[in-house]
């Protein structure tokens, strides 16, 4: 079985790839199986739905592993939806036996986006040393990941999810280029809070906010996130 691990920085595509995955025929995806452990580890961290998502979901990150990201399924291909600041705390070689996705943002869309619900983020909130780390820590022990930025993708969404499907030695299927208006069943709880805009899309689309300014006191973080997005772009996929 194949099991696609998406790192994504929060504010990103990443639920729209989703949706992009679950159009295909022989893909099964998972949204965000470490939200509830995240909440656990950052009590300092304010969600919308957080108490119901502490409720409803498995808080235990070995028994996320062992049930959701290495338990057993139907389908052929798994497409694991993650947080790159989900994965606080744990051991990284869980991902050795996974084929590793990471999506990323350039930063200065990302921190003007998420300080509309963050009003000071931090590096941890934002993924990108994380996920800098993360694809460090697999190159080094001489396992490839696939890098893939979002800017690329909406450059041309047709030619780069071939050159994904490709990079990840699955089959293109032209149904992962639009989907339904309206939510997914594998959505997570939290959708309501966070999925408006996706579960009023049909395809891959430039948002209109994606030029908001950067706030001046955060550039600071932006120039510090700046070289780690720079050094996994240059592996990224090109449109």
């Amino acid at each position: 079985m194949k099991r696609i691990h998406l790192i994504s920085n929060p504010r990103n595509l990443s639920t729209a790839l989703m949706y992009a995955f679950a159009q295909r025929s022989d893909t099964q995806v998972v949204d965000e199986p470490f939200y509830g452990y995240y909440l656990t580890q950052r009590p300092d961290v304010n969600h919308p739905g957080g108490e119901e998502i502490l409720a409803n979901m498995r808080t235990n990150a070995q028994a996320v592993l062992d049930d959701i990201v290495f338990g057993n399924y139907d389908r052929p291909v798994l497409f694991i939806k993650n947080m790159a600041h989900h994965l606080v705390d744990l051991d990284y070689r869980f991902a050795i036996q996974l084929t590793n996705l990471f999506f990323i943002r350039n930063p200065k869309q990302l921190i003007s986006s998420i300080a509309q619900k963050i009003q000071t983020p931090t590096m941890e909130d934002i993924g990108s040393y994380r996920q800098y780390k993360m694809y460090q820590f697999l190159q080094n022990l001489g396992i490839s990941s696939v890098v893939l930025d979002s800017g690329e993708l909406l450059k041309d969404p047709p030619g780069v999810l071939q050159k994904l499907c490709a990079a990840l030695d699955i089959p293109f299927e032209k149904p992962m280029l639009s989907w339904e208006p309206k939510p997914l069943p594998e959505d997570g709880i939290w959708a309501r809070y966070w999925y408006r805009n996706v579960h009023q899309s049909t395809g891959f689309s430039q948002q209109p906010t994606s030029d908001r300014p950067l706030p001046s006191q955060l550039e600071e973080l932006y120039q510090t996130a700046l070289p780690f997005y720079n050094k996994l772009y240059e592996n990224s996929i090109q449109a």
